[in-house]
């Protein structure tokens, strides 16, 4: 069974984590977003929240097939805290996620290994607080029929359930539904069938 119509993200909800090495404190933030513009207000907003804080690192991928992606270490050595964030997005299958996680610097090097260690542990206990939702790549189908073959249209969309976009129904009506990818072909040839019953 081909699976490219499935992914796993995070609710909307914010999920947050924590770790503390060496008197540093690391507070994570998971986020579910779905486009760059969207991720690019989030960390503003988080860098002007944790102004005092030494560091805001954060990593996020986008796309139902997880194809962007990017890590920032905000001037943590390089690779020690993005590319360990993103790490733990990758790790839990996840996409349409940001993870920030906030540094307090606690007055002791940590050095890189301890830095991997501790941004890992923290986006790792926000992830694990995050509720995990599938969801489906949609396609959009457009039907429009007479008005005879309302109940006829309605039991194919009672059978195969796709989402109700919108609903026109007047002299002549227009239905939108959005069902899952490898669905969509299947419920058009059905309603196309419909005409020629």
């Amino acid at each position: 069974m081909e699976t490219t119509d499935v992914y796993n993200t995070i609710a909307s909800q914010t999920a947050e984590g924590f770790y503390s090495e060496k008197r540093s404190k690391f507070y994570a933030f998971a986020f579910h977003v779905e486009s760059e513009e969207e991720v690019k207000t989030i960390v503003q907003a988080y860098g002007k929240r944790f102004y005092d804080a030494r560091h805001v690192c954060w990593a996020y991928v986008l796309g139902a097939d997880g194809s962007v992606s990017r890590a920032n270490d905000d001037g943590e050595p390089s690779s020690t805290a993005g590319k360990p964030i993103l790490g733990q997005i990758v790790k839990n299958g996840l996409t349409d996620i940001l993870v920030i996680v906030v540094r307090y610097f606690g007055g002791v090097k940590l050095g890189t290994s301890g830095l991997i260690v501790a941004y890992r542990t923290a986006a790792a206990d926000a992830i694990e607080h995050a509720t995990v939702e599938t969801r489906y790549v949609e396609e959009t189908v457009v039907f429009d029929f007479s008005y005879v073959m309302m109940n006829d249209v309605m039991r194919v969309v009672k059978e195969m359930k796709p989402r109700i976009v919108s609903q026109d129904f007047d002299n002549s009506c227009r239905i939108t539904l959005s069902i899952r990818r490898s669905e969509a072909e299947v419920l058009r040839t059905r309603l196309e069938k419909l005409a020629f019953e």
